[in-house]
Order: structure tokens, then sequence, then C-alpha cells
């Protein structure tokens, strides 16, 4: 049998592409913004992760530039080899201080972070805990991993107890949820998931990616959030979101950092992160430092969009979440869902169409995501052409 006969065949994607309302990959042509260019028309972006709005920072643009000019376009080889620039080291340094962390490594991206640290951290005989919501990447995480992997239903605290419980009592435990979850826009119940890995024995880690700048103390994410910084053994995140640039990385105690850094096969054979997302990322986090209203306007933006979006009577994914700038609008089947999501973008607003198997079948969700420097007229004007659009198709009636 031909390995590319899999190829060949009739799919989902096929069907939507002949129908026109194919979702992905349309390409930019200006900066990432609150307002993009997208071939060739003016959208309101409501579709990325850009969540400070730092992507365009006059700073976090500098910062870059200066440092290609100073480190080459790449570092050619891994952290373990030659890869490891003074620049890291700052970043690492700065991230761990601002996380209240003993040490920070940094990864080539996001989704290598967590292959990295699972890979390294599960062996053999040991269990991750996962709430079935957490992100694709955790999963490959924990398949690469040579340990066994239990799934609770999503901030079902009864059901990760009964999971904990079954768990032989000589394997090594770890729990490993999301902090504020990508798609639904809610919060893990973390006082709850580490008074139970106290009671079971368990570490605890949190992928944070959504959270940092996000929530919690100046932005420090969901353990800051909930006052329980010293009780989450690890924090994961990105540089891709709130920090405007590329790269991932880990935080916890200096002993926890220096083992992965030695046994990570994602880290030790990666090419580190370029000088200028390094040096972009490290201004990013000096400007979230130095301004901790950030998240504040961030947070007051959310409450507004879903004040709006209120009024209009558009149904929205229940969330304990109300001041996260993920918002979740309802659309219920697939292709209805994707002719919506084309009508808006014909009409100047950029969503992102979440469908199974992201959400359970029959709820499909049109994932709407804001930054701090959307003001509200524009948010206003978006909610419009939203509203208009789901009239139109009768969604919610």
């Amino acid at each position: 049998m031909d390995i590319f006969a899999k190829c060949y065949k009739p799919s989902l994607v096929d069907e939507v592409r002949e129908k026109k309302i194919y979702p992905y990959f349309h390409a930019l042509e200006s900066r990432q913004d609150t307002e993009v260019i997208m071939e060739g028309k003016r959208r309101i972006m409501l579709g990325s992760n850009n969540y400070l709005g730092l992507t365009t920072h006059p700073e976090v643009i500098e910062a870059g530039v200066r440092a290609f000019e100073e480190y080459g376009s790449g570092c050619s080889g891994s952290r373990f080899l030659n890869g490891t620039l003074t620049l890291h080291l700052q970043l690492e340094e700065e991230l761990a201080k601002f996380l209240r962390k003993e040490a920070v490594v940094t990864f080539s991206t996001g989704y290598q972070s967590n292959l990295g640290i699972i890979s390294a951290i599960v062996g053999l005989g040991d269990y991750v805990i996962m709430d079935r919501e957490n992100h694709a990447s955790l999963y490959d995480a924990c398949r690469l991993s040579f340990g066994k992997m239990l799934r609770f239903r999503h901030n079902d605290m009864e059901d990760l107890e009964k999971k904990l419980a079954s768990v032989p009592e000589n394997a090594g435990r770890l729990i490993v949820t999301d902090g504020v979850f990508s798609m639904g826009g809610d919060i893990a119940n973390l006082p709850e998931i580490c008074r139970l890995a106290k009671q079971y024995g368990a570490r605890v880690m949190v992928d944070d990616a959504h959270g940092l700048g996000v929530i919690g103390e100046g932005g420090r994410g969901t353990a800051s959030y909930y006052g329980l910084e010293d009780q989450v053994d690890i924090y994961m995140g990105t540089f891709s979101k709130s920090l405007a640039s590329l790269g991932g990385y880990m935080a916890a105690s200096r002993q926890v950092v220096d083992y992965v850094k030695h046994c990570s096969r994602p880290f030790i054979f990666s090419a580190s992160i370029t000088p200028a997302s390094c040096a972009a990322a490290l201004a990013a986090l000096r400007i979230l430092a130095s301004h901790p209203e950030l998240p504040e306007t961030l947070q007051n933006r959310a409450v507004f969009m879903r004040a709006k979006l209120q009024d209009a009577d558009i149904r929205m994914r229940e969330s304990n979440g109300e001041r996260i700038p993920i918002i979740p609008i309802y659309t219920y089947e697939p292709l209805p869902t994707l002719v919506i999501a084309k009508e808006l973008y014909n009409r100047g607003v950029y969503v992102n169409s979440t469908l199974p198997p992201a959400t359970a079948p029959g709820e499909c969700l049109l994932r709407t995501s804001l930054m701090a420097t959307h003001s509200e007229a524009l948010i206003e004007e978006a909610v419009g052409i939203i509203a208009d659009v789901l009239r139109s198709h009768h969604v919610g009636e």
C-alpha cells in the first residue's frame, strides 16, 4: 500500500475549500496589530494572542534590530554547545526574578518547552495527570515521555482526586494543567489542584502560555492570581503571546531547571532562540515589569467586550474568567461556523473558528481574543458586525 494514499483521500478540508469557507492561512500584509491588512483589506484583529499589543512597540522593535546587528541572524547551534548568548542568560535571569522563581531555562518555542520539560521529568513508572482541555503540546509531551498519562474531566476536582487515588503509591505524580485555557478562556482551579497535590504527594506544573501578562500581580500569571506561587513547582510559558516574540520557558527551582537542561532531548538537540527574538522578548518583559497597569487595561477591555456582546444577546461560553481576553462565542455546528467566520472576514473582522475535536460536538465556537491596545470604539465596531452576522444566521435564537 502506498503510504501517501491517506493524503489523496477526500476530506473535510477539500469540502470547505470547495465551498470557499476555508478559514486557515490568511496572509498578513502588515504588522500584527489591532487593525491589520490581510489579503488586501483592513480587518479588525480579534484572533491574535498579542495580548499586550507589544509586537509594534518601538522599544521591542528597536531591541530586535539592535540584536540582529550585534549578534547576527542566528546562533547556529544548541544552547548546550555553541548557542548560548549573554542575551539568553540575561533573559532567563530577569524572567526568573519577575516570576519569583529560582531559575529559568528557555526553549526555542512554547510547544517545544512542554515537550522538553515533561519528557525530561516524567520517566518510566511515573504518571502525568492531565486536564482534558490541556493544550495539544502537553498531550504530545506525554507521548514523548516514558510515563503513563491519566486525564481528568475539565476542572473537575472530584475526578482529579479519583485519578490521583488510582496511582500506585511508589509512582511519581505530576499534575499538569493550563493556567488559562486557550479555547474556553476559563481559569484552572489551582487552589484545589495544589491542595490535592499536597495530599497525594504530587508535583504541579502550570502551562501559563495564556496567563503571563494577562492575570496575576502585574501579569505574573495564574499562580500569582491565586497567591500560590510557592505551591506551583513548574511554570511553563511562551514569548509568542504577551511578550511579542518567539520562544518558551520553564521556571522552577534551580535543581529542577539544571536537571532539565542536562536531560531534555528537545532542549539539547535544538538550536537556541535567535538573538533578535531573545532581545525582543527581553524588551517586552521589561515593559511589562515597569508597566503593571497593562494587564489591568487588557482585563478592562475584556469586561467591556463581554458587556457589549451580552447587550447584543450573543451567547458566550460560560467562564470563571470574565476578565480574561479570550471570549468564545457559540456557533454550534461546524459548517455554519465556517460560513459565519468567512462572512465576518469579508466584512472586516478576523476571528478564529473552533471546531471538534477542539470543542465538543455541537458546541463549535468563534474564538475572539483582545489586546490591551484595542480601543473601545474598535471593540464596539467589531461587536456590531458580529451581532449583525449572527442575527442573519439566526444563531442563538
